[in-house]
């Protein structure tokens, strides 16, 4: 899952970027509304996480831009803003939800997740092929009834594959959806991380590799 952080404060920003990496989840940054608008068009993004207050371009206005794409992004309100009226604006200007700060951070994952399966085209929380089952939201794995334990970027690249079923992802792919905009085209980091989840699946292998093409989960074991 691929996350936009909008928020002009930047000690919460980078706190927020930080414990959201933490659960596994590719997050970018931008620290006022010119900057995530530019960001905006050059990403895909599954949740916009989104400060009412800003500069540049108000948090307002943002959201109805946002609302207006055709690859429709979906936004969490993030403010200080608590009253009901305010809730009632704010959605009134196409929020899918409105968290008042201050919050408590594993409420905001969990409304964050919600938003990913509510999205458009969003498939299920679970996930399953070759024998994996994958809980998104509970970030369980098994393979054949079998616990697995995998680091935040090993379930998230597991996670990305699987929703890509039966399809390729290139490498290019998978360092957009699991890693972020800092991530370097030229690193290895994906290799790696393949390798090390190949071995905790277990044989047979289910990740297959086409050089030239990229990676995917064969379907037909």
């Amino acid at each position: 899952m691929r996350v936009l952080v909008v928020e002009d404060a930047r000690a919460l920003a980078e706190a927020l970027v930080e414990g959201l990496r933490d659960q596994g989840m590719a997050v970018d940054v931008a620290f006022d509304g010119l900057e995530a608008a530019a960001k905006l068009d050059l990403n895909p993004y599954d949740v916009v996480v989104l400060d009412r207050d800003l500069p540049g371009i108000h948090g307002d206005t943002l959201c109805q831009m946002i609302t207006e794409r055709d690859d429709r992004v979906m936004v969490l309100m993030l403010t200080a803003a608590a009253s009901p009226g305010e809730r009632v604006s704010g959605l009134t200007l196409g929020a899918d939800d409105y968290l008042a700060k201050p919050f408590h951070f594993p409420e905001l994952v969990l409304r964050i997740h919600a938003l990913a399966r509510r999205r458009p085209g969003a498939r299920s929380r679970t996930l399953r092929a070759a024998g994996v089952e994958l809980d998104a939201v509970r970030r369980r794995v098994t393979r054949d009834g079998r616990l697995l334990e995998l680091s935040v970027k090993e379930f998230a690249l597991l996670e990305a594959l699987l929703r890509a079923t039966p399809a390729f992802l290139s490498t290019e792919d998978l360092l957009e959806q699991v890693w972020d905009e800092h991530a370097d085209p030229m690193t290895n980091t994906v290799t790696v991380t393949i390798g090390r989840l190949r071995r905790k699946l277990g044989a047979p292998s289910i990740i297959t590799t086409t050089p030239g093409v990229g990676y995917r989960i064969d379907p037909d074991l």
